[in-house]
């Protein structure tokens, strides 16, 4: 496999460090999106849409491990069950606003992305096509943690 970006992040947020841990936490932080001239002619009829999936390369990030103790817990927690960016494949995915499109510049807004991210994808998120009971959803260990996300920031202490 091999994926090229299709654009560049870029946003305020200049250190991993001192980044929110997830949208939810970025209410406000606005950044843009350059897309790559070839790519342009793809945003057509985005504008309509409220909020889109990025889907990026966490540039980074280089290693990873299977148990990880993520910000807002202080148990280990398989990988796969946490929204680390240290991962097998460093591929990170947020839900963000949109509040303008012009040409190749797409403006964004609750961004918890660093600047200079690689864009490999970008999705309209359309909510009817997610989930259509949301009584059934489950967050597992986050349950009890998931009041932390707003005001976490990111400290890159994700530990093996």
């Amino acid at each position: 496999m091999k994926y090229e970006p299709i654009g560049v992040i870029h946003t305020d947020l200049k250190e991993r460090e001192r980044s929110p841990i997830q949208p939810a936490g970025a209410k406000g932080i606005k950044g843009y999106i350059e897309i790559y001239p070839e790519y342009e002619k793809g945003l057509e009829d985005l504008e309509g849409f409220s909020h889109i999936y990025l889907i990026y390369h966490f540039h980074l990030s280089n290693d990873y491990s299977l148990s990880v103790k993520p910000f807002m817990d202080s148990k280990k927690h398989g990988l796969f069950a946490t929204r680390a960016p240290k991962r097998p494949n460093p591929i990170g995915i947020s839900v963000v606003r949109v509040v303008d499109v012009d040409e190749n510049i797409v403006h964004i807004k609750d961004v918890d992305i660093v600047d200079g991210t690689p864009l490999l994808d970008i999705k309209p998120y359309v909510p009817d096509m997610i989930v259509d009971d949301k009584k059934d959803i489950k967050i597992g260990w986050l349950e009890n943690n998931i009041h932390k996300v707003k005001t976490k920031k990111s400290d890159s202490r994700f530990t093996e």
